[in-house]
Parts: structure tokens; sequence; C-alpha cells
């Protein structure tokens, strides 16, 4: 996607020779980023004003004054269908906008976009199959019929492997997430235009900023990690005591509630960063001035988007796990028995495919709907509608120059 006002994708300008109608975009209004990326006559924030007048559809100049361009007068007056040149309408969106325009990009992108999440799924899951498989130790076994010392070591051991079993997972569940947000916000700020983007168009704009996208997400993870060892550390330093495990149960909501705040707060630095070209602090800042008052309503439609992924997760994986288990004998004998199940190459297969399915359409989704709140926050302080009108070559909101 070329520059445009107020919509910086990262890659290519109208210097590159690409789309040279459309202007160079220009700083943002709270002066953060390099000069000269967004357009110079930036309206108030807070405002907006949609393309068209009642009735002439989204082609018509904009409307007269008066608030959102209602019909002033005796009757029913009646607002204004704002542009739609893309997957959204250019105005301040409703939660059903925001994941209907993550639904539309994966519908009318299908082909790039469920590449780019096929992809990289399959290369997520193969090489984590392969880890379970051959690299990861034998998770270790409990007794229930243990106890006192010996039923805490046991548990000790276990908690252990699993979360030496779980971090691989969790490594290439991030970079996977990594590379997938990156090439689909770019995807999705050339859908809120009405444009679409090739896999080769979409990886060279995003690969500049990989690198940056990396950084922010290691930054975020160590955050997490320090506020949840702080939280957690004075409770263990007291031992196994009823004092010890109650302070240390309390230490743990507490950092889980500090990081819940920070992680939503910071939510939108990865769009900024991506589509601002800014550096990692800056996108830091960015997201959380425009997160700012609207913190309930952000973490209100993450969650109800993580929600629609756990559904989706279950109903694709709960079938997937139940034709594994019977097609492994060893595995489904252990998780009858209650003992360790050996799981062999059958059940990692089923299973691989049925995380595959899910990974290929959650992956544009949550990104789709990271990208869009983005816009919708920078539509409701910064009338970055009035750009994008301009950038789509909306009718009467072309740049002027003399």
């Amino acid at each position: 996607m070329n520059d445009s006002p107020g919509w910086a994708s990262p890659g290519s300008a109208p210097s590159d020779g690409q789309e040279t109608g459309i202007p160079r975009p220009s700083s943002p209004v709270d002066g953060a980023g390099p000069a000269g990326q967004w357009s110079p006559a930036q309206p108030p924030p807070g405002q907006w004003s949609p393309p068209s007048a009642p009735g002439s559809g989204p082609g018509a100049p904009p409307p007269a004054p008066g608030w959102g361009g209602m019909q002033q007068g005796p009757g029913w007056g009646r607002a204004p269908l704002a542009a739609k040149p893309g997957v959204i309408p250019l105005r301040p969106l409703g939660v059903g906008e925001i994941l209907d325009g993550a639904v539309s990009t994966m519908r009318t992108h299908w082909r790039t976009v469920l590449g780019i999440s096929l992809t990289v799924s399959v290369i997520a899951e193969t090489v984590l199959i392969l880890v379970q498989r051959y690299l990861l130790p034998e998770q270790k076994p409990v007794d229930p019929n243990a106890t006192g010392a010996e039923a805490l070591r046991q548990a000790s051991e276990s908690a252990q492997s699993q979360l030496v079993n779980s971090a691989p997972g969790t490594l290439i569940a991030m970079f996977a997430t990594l590379i997938t947000t990156s090439l689909l916000t770019v995807v999705v700020s050339r859908s809120v235009l009405g444009r679409g983007v090739t896999l080769s168009e979409a990886w060279s704009e995003a690969r500049p900023r990989l690198l940056p996208l990396l950084g922010l997400t290691l930054l975020l993870s160590l955050m997490s990690a320090a506020i949840m060892a702080v939280g957690l550390l004075p409770g263990l330093a007291l031992g196994d005591g009823a004092g010890g495990l109650a302070l240390t149960f309390l230490g743990f909501f507490a950092a889980c509630a500090v990081a819940l705040w920070l992680m939503i707060r910071f939510m939108l630095a990865a769009p900024a960063l991506m589509l601002e070209r800014q550096p990692v602090l800056t996108a830091m800042r960015r997201s959380a001035k425009l997160v700012k008052g609207s913190w309930w309503r952000t973490f209100g439609i993450l969650a109800l988007t993580y929600l629609l992924v756990i559904i989706l997760t279950l109903i694709i994986a709960i079938p997937f796990g139940i034709i594994a288990l019977s097609l492994d004998s060893d595995g489904l004998s252990g998780f009858l028995n209650g003992t360790t199940p050996n799981f062999g190459w059958p059940f990692l297969i089923v299973t691989g495919i049925g995380e595959v399915i899910v990974s290929t359409l959650a992956y544009p989704f949550t990104a789709g709907v990271m990208a869009l709140l983005y816009v919708d926050q920078r539509i409701r302080r910064e009338a970055l509608d009035l750009d994008l009108a301009r950038a789509a070559g909306v009718p009467g909101y072309e740049t002027h120059r003399s």
C-alpha cells in the first residue's frame, strides 16, 4: 500500500513510482514519529465528517454544515451514509462493525489472507510436532497414592516438566503470531481503502518492520514476566505456610490485574508500529494515547474476540481430539488408565491438523480486529476518516495543491 495522508503503511511510497496520485503522509497529531508522515492540515481531534449526503451514496461531496450532516428543519432528519471504499465505513465503528470488518477482510482477500495464515500455521505446527516428538523430555509421572513430602516433590517435578514442555510451543506460537500480525496488518490497511495486496507485496512491506515488532513483542513479554515475578516472590519467600500461600495467591491476582491493564494499554502498539513506522517506545506511547479513556471498551472488544476464538477452537479441536485418541491405542489406554499417555504419531498428526485449521482461521481474525481497533480509535480521536477518504479517492476529499 502506498503512503497516504494519516495512513502510512510500511513499504512503497509515491516516489517508488506506484500510485503517484496519492499524497504522502505527514506527522501524527501528537507529534510522534518522523517528520513528513501525516497531512499538514490535520482536522481537530475528535471530529469526523461523513463524505456523503442522504441518498447520494458514498461518492457525493461532503455534507453541508451541521452535526453529522443531519438535515435541519421540520420532519425526520436522517444521518448520511459514510463512505465505504473497503471493508468498513469511514466513521467511528461499532463492535459488530469491527468484527464484521475482520471477517470481511478474510472473505474479500481470502487468497492472500489464507495463504499467509495457512503457510505460517503449517510451518509452525510441523516444527512443534517434531520438537514434541524428539526433543522434549517425557512427562514426569505422579503417583496418586503419594502423601506428604513425596507428594509435594512429585507435584513440583510435574509442574517443572510441564513448564519445560510448554516453553517451545509458546515461543513457536509467539513467532507465528508475530509474522502473521505483520503481514495481515498490511492486508487490513489496504482492505480499508478497498485495495487488494498479493502475498509478495505484503511480505515486501512488512519485512522492514519485523525486527521492531519482535522487539516490541519481547519487551511486552519481559514486562509481564517481571510483573508476575514481583507479585509472586514475596509469598514464595515466606515458604509453604498458610501466610506464604495466602500472600502468593494475593500477589498472583494483583500481578495479573496489573499485567492485564498494561497489555490492554499497549495493545495498539503493534498496528502503530506497522502503519506509522514508529520505533518501539514511540509506538507504545501512541497506543497508550489512543487507548486512554477507552480502556474498558478496548478490553471488552478484545475479550469478545478471544471468546469467539475459544469457541472456534473447541468446535474444531474436540472432534479432532476424539479422532486422534481413537487412532492412537497407546495414548488412549494411558488416558483411560489414569497414567501418563504415551502419544504417538497418529495422535500428533491428527491434532496437528486440527491446530492448523484453528490457527489458519484465528490468526487473520485477531489481527484484523487489532488493526481495525487502531483505525477506529484514530477516527474517533484524530479524524483519520478524512485522510482515508482522500487516500481512497472518494470524490469531494481530493487534496488540492496550488
